[in-house]
């Protein structure tokens, strides 16, 4: 299975998509930028015919008329570069940018599983440098062509003006492109692994930046440092190979140049001391030769760029193959099973075996109000996945009134079951798009934030529900914070809704507040808490005790606190 669907993205699939996609402005822009490459190749050729047939003769005439024809040579290449600039860079940022969306895409996908095994700076460093390498090929492909251009006009205008030197750039030009290819090869092996160091660094990095508040209360700032310092060693390492395999190249590139210009100098002075060249003749050999060393040059860079490129297309093709982490489910669009699925509310786990979980089963009746104490915190996330559809469960399954979970397309399900996990994040924006982002815009959120107690958090703000909120909610406290994920995720209104640790961050009196208002603005809904919380607990209809992977123990929370290992789950 493949993130594509019907074919196989590889990485050389990804580079042709992102050139064929501009196919018409990289031919627009090859045709420009060689007419601009042309045009460079003609001025010392215009010169050296200005001192043959206007200063050598001393005809003011010929010196107005060749120098016309000089100045128009430099309109054109002038302009000529700029508009085949304009086609390059537009197919460069455009093909940046329509990576970055497939990335997004595949991230965002439903079915998940793209981000399985990847840091989001990884994957950030993805959707962004790599992104942007593969993009500038479009950039380096036109130059490519023009390049090729300008060694042609070159050495056309060389077997016109000497047979030797025409044919010695001919002849050694594709040894020299052959030698770029074979020095770049280096370079497109180390880019990769460069790439993935860093940003497996970056990924460090985020990650250490969010977790900052709880790492230095539980006292690992040290071992942070050391970790990042190890992470960061390694990605100083490979981009010293890979800087080092660049040097190496460049460097042999111009050393093969050099050699070459200096060889042509040398059979061009050697053809004029012998009279076979004229002076002018001689002035546009040297001045061709001193223009050859610019597209020699861009063979390496575009050499160079394609090499990169490479590395950073297999890198996107493997985000954009990721297997997915669950199936489609059906297409359920005008199926009258989904219509009761998400108004009855009866959520089901038979025998489910997941992560820890050893032949689970629990049910939740329509409207009732379920709390679920899990001992082992893995146990507690592994439930919380596989309601959630993140995962496929290793046997046994989740039904919602009576139809198994997985045969919804998993938007359809995530919508009928709400997840709402603890560390949810809120997006920028103001505090009322947070709260209203699961549901229509329409809709009263004043019940919501009520039973959140986000009302309170509201009025303390500048602006109250229109105050604008940071990323990740960095702006506010850690209540704050927790207290509108709440609200937001009541407001959604989901038949039924999973709630995980939903009040760790906020005082006991709040805690209270918040268990007497999520009873009662859920009071028609289905709601499982997986909780510790005595508070939350206390409102529920009956609590669940999972140890060891199973439920071994049910009942209501305060016949449930005569049970040593529940009270020692709930008060320890």
């Amino acid at each position: 299975m493949t993130g594509s669907g019907t074919r196989a993205v590889t990485g050389a699939s990804v580079l042709r998509a992102s050139v064929g996609a501009f196919r018409g402005r990289l031919t627009a822009a090859s045709v420009l930028f060689g007419l601009h490459q042309a045009g460079e190749a003609l001025v010392p050729v215009l010169v050296g015919v200005v001192i043959d047939q206007a200063v050598g003769t001393g005809d003011v005439g010929d010196l107005v008329l060749w120098l016309l024809v000089l100045g128009a040579d430099f309109a054109m290449l002038s302009y000529s570069y700029r508009f085949g600039a304009r086609q390059a860079w537009y197919a460069d940022v455009h093909a940046d940018v329509r990576l970055r969306m497939q990335i997004a895409q595949r991230l965002l996908h439903p079915r998940g599983g793209a981000e399985a095994g990847r840091l989001p700076g990884s994957l950030a460093s993805i959707a962004v440098a790599d992104a942007k390498r593969v993009g500038v090929v479009n950039f380096a492909l036109p130059l490519g062509v023009a390049a090729i251009t300008a060694v042609a006009v070159a050495a056309i205008s060389l077997l016109t003006i000497s047979l030797p030197l025409g044919l010695l750039i001919l002849l050694g030009t594709p040894p020299l492109l052959w030698l770029v290819q074979l020095v770049g090869k280096p370079l497109e092996r180390r880019s990769g692994p460069e790439q993935e160091r860093a940003a497996q660094a970056s990924g460090v990095a985020a990650d250490l930046v969010t977790g900052i508040r709880v790492l230095k209360g539980i006292g690992a700032e040290a071992s942070a440092v050391r970790q990042y310092a190890a992470t960061s060693r390694n990605a100083l390492g490979a981009t010293l190979r890979a800087t080092r395999a660049e040097a190496g190249f460049l460097g042999t590139v111009q050393l093969a140049n050099g050699l070459f210009l200096a060889l042509i100098a040398l059979v061009g002075g050697r053809l004029a001391a012998d009279g076979e060249l004229s002076i002018g003749g001689l002035v546009a050999a040297v001045g061709l030769a001193q223009f050859l060393v610019g597209p020699l040059q861009v063979f390496g860079f575009v050499s160079a760029r394609i090499a990169q490129g490479r590395a950073s297309a297999n890198r996107i093709a493997e985000v954009l193959t990721s297997e997915h982490a669950v199936g489609a489910g059906r297409d359920t669009t005008d199926d009258a099973t989904v219509a009761s699925a998400l108004v009855g509310g009866v959520l089901a786990v038979r025998d489910l075996t997941h992560d820890g979980l050893d032949g689970l089963d629990l049910e939740v009746h329509s409207g009732e109000l379920v709390g679920v104490v899990a001992r082992d915190p893995a146990h507690a996330g592994a439930l919380l996945r596989c309601l959630g559809r993140e995962v496929e469960p290793e046997s046994g399954r989740v039904e919602l009134d009576d139809v198994p979970l997985e045969a919804y397309p998993p938007e359809v399900a995530r919508a009928a079951v709400l997840v709402a996990a603890h560390d949810a994040h809120l997006f920028s924006g103001t505090l009322r798009d947070n709260v209203l982002a699961g549901g229509p815009a329409s809709r009263d959120l004043e019940p919501a934030m009520a039973a959140a107690q986000a009302d309170q958090a509201a009025d303390s703000l500048p602006d109250g529900r229109d105050t604008e909120i940071a990323a990740r909610g960095s702006s506010l406290s850690g209540g704050q914070r927790q207290r509108v994920a709440l609200a937001r995720a009541l407001a959604a209104d989901a038949p039924v809704l999973v709630l995980h640790d939903p009040t760790t961050a906020v005082d006991a009196v709040t805690e209270a507040r918040i268990a007497a208002g999520l009873r009662d603005v859920r009071a028609t809904r289905s709601t499982v808490l997986l909780t510790t919380s005595p508070a939350l607990l206390a409102v529920t209809d009956r609590v669940l005790l999972i140890d060891g992977g199973r439920v071994t123990a049910r009942g209501t929370h305060d016949e449930l606190m005569a049970d040593p290992t529940y009270r020692a789950a709930v008060t320890g």
